[in-house]
């Protein structure tokens, strides 16, 4: 069973590449609501390094043309679902990632400030794969089980908290999935 460590906030046995693109939450600020995202780096490729790299702050700008247009972007998430379901974590989930850059969800902004953001290898207009969507759901059931404050119905997508500005995890993503899996591995519907 996949499990979070809610001291230290890291998902035990899975691959740990700590970003340093993370800060404190605001005092006494839990998260309470999950966004999910999509990447692929570059664009509609899979695989490779460049992601954690991207996230780490040290992705080369020459490796590949596009990488000159996000030089020196600041930016990470707490974890990451690869195409074939491996979970790569980046921040600790008790702290605040840099995922959800200018963002609102019920009248409140700054989401990173109360969220969790969890990418997933994958890009708008293509199907995400099985193997994602039961890791996905493993790692939103042990989150669940470790921080009282979040709720299985509080699951969005990048592009609810950033309308017009963000569109992933896009069209492709299908929630009815999402919630059957999560369904199936914690018993909670959302």
């Amino acid at each position: 069973m996949t499990a979070v460590d809610p001291v230290t906030g890291l998902l035990l046995g899975t691959r740990q590449v700590l970003s340093p693109h993370f800060d404190a939450r605001p005092t006494g600020q839990a998260p309470e609501l999950f966004i999910i995202h999509g990447i692929s780096l570059p664009p509609g490729e899979y695989g490779g390094p460049w992601i954690d790299r991207l996230f780490c702050g040290n992705l080369s700008a020459v490796a590949h043309p596009f990488f000159a247009s996000i030089e020196g972007l600041r930016v990470s998430a707490h974890a990451l679902v690869r195409r074939d379901g491996s979970v790569s974590q980046y921040v600790p989930f008790h702290a605040r990632a840099w995922h959800a850059g200018v963002s609102e969800w019920q009248g409140r902004s700054a989401c990173n400030d109360f969220s969790i953001g969890i990418e997933l290898e994958g890009a708008d207009t293509e199907p995400y794969e099985l193997a994602q969507y039961r890791a996905l759901a493993a790692l939103i059931a042990a989150l669940l089980r470790a921080y009282p404050s979040l709720s299985a119905d509080r699951l969005v997508g990048h592009s609810d908290v950033a309308p017009g500005r963000k569109t992933d995890p896009g069209l492709s993503f299908d929630w009815t999935r999402l919630r059957t899996e999560l369904a199936a591995v914690s018993g909670v519907d959302t």
